[in-house]
């Protein structure tokens, strides 16, 4: 049986940490040397995208790690431990963390990636308005721009079409504006409606 299947088996066809039903995954449980059943989890996409931080921490998603956290397979019990971690400013999460128990090899893989020692805040890419920017995303310029090292002038208004977000820095994003890449920060686009 491959995993997908039995992981789709053990979960129930069901997200294996909050109980949804709809656009399950695969989520290896990082570090690992190996796939396998206990260190690969299913999971829907809205789990996924706050464990990848490509979305805001949404506490009461979340609330399922009260039961979760008591599965036996080691890859949930480590990802309810990192997110429980994450959501400790909720009272709710620390008492669970408080009852929660690990055994020492599942608590060192649980540390492993310091995710825990990092709070729930995610940093995105937001427009002026403060909307979500994604890669493909089409902006308008709120200011003209002068382009450095180039004699090219971004006219307030102009839409830039397919940008890419900039990986280490939230405040920029890759775009073409008459056949030249630039950088334009974040600041002075909004996301186009649409």
């Amino acid at each position: 049986m491959k995993l997908e299947e039995q992981l789709v088996e053990r979960g129930g066809n069901k997200c294996e940490l909050c109980g949804a039903g709809d656009t399950l995954k695969i989520y290896e449980v990082q570090p690992q040397s190996g796939r396998d059943q206990d260190n690969c989890i299913l999971t829907c996409d809205k789990c996924q995208s706050q464990i990848d931080r490509k979305e805001e921490l949404d506490g009461r998603h979340w609330r399922g790690l009260s039961e979760t956290m008591w599965s036996e397979v080691p890859g949930i019990q480590v990802v309810s431990w990192r997110m429980l971690n994450r959501l400790r400013h909720e009272s709710w999460a620390m008492d669970n963390l408080e009852m929660m128990y690990l055994s020492e090899e599942t608590l060192a893989w649980a540390k492993a990636t310091g995710d825990h020692d990092n709070d729930g805040s995610v940093e995105l890419h937001k427009d002026c308005n403060g909307k979500v920017l994604q890669n493909g995303d089409a902006v308008i310029l709120v200011k003209s721009l002068d382009v450095k090292g180039s004699t090219l002038n971004a006219k307030m208004g102009t839409v830039v079409k397919n940008i890419r977000l900039v990986q280490d820095n939230t405040e920029q994003i890759e775009g073409k504006i008459e056949g030249q890449t630039i950088v334009i920060l974040t600041k002075y686009i909004r996301k186009q409606n649409g």
